[in-house]
């Protein structure tokens, strides 16, 4: 649980300093960020930041969805075979690379 809460920790604590100052660099990559970008951007909305900012961020975090479930797909097809086997970051490389 720890790789997917940090992004989200991450997330809540850059969005104390860009509700501060909402058009600094941090507030512009984190809401580019697709780990990071649902929470920022939400923070940034009432601000009103450019619109291609408002599009790019959508379209990264649509294609960030898609690849992920992708990556899992792949990781779920062959981990649904390896039932007992135990799961560490090596193993999910491995089940990734395999075809």
């Amino acid at each position: 649980m720890l790789p997917i809460t940090i992004p989200l920790i991450f997330s809540f604590i850059a969005l104390q300093t860009i509700l501060e100052n909402p058009d600094c660099p941090l507030a512009f990559w984190c809401s580019i960020i697709p780990f990071t970008s649902p929470i920022v951007m939400m923070g940034r909305l009432p601000f009103d930041p450019p619109l291609w900012e408002i599009g790019l961020s959508m379209v990264l975090l649509i294609i960030g969805f898609i690849f992920t479930s992708w990556i899992a797909g792949r990781i779920y097809r062959v981990g649904i075979l390896m039932y007992g086997q135990k799961v560490n970051y090596k193993t999910l490389w491995k089940w990734i690379r395999q075809s």
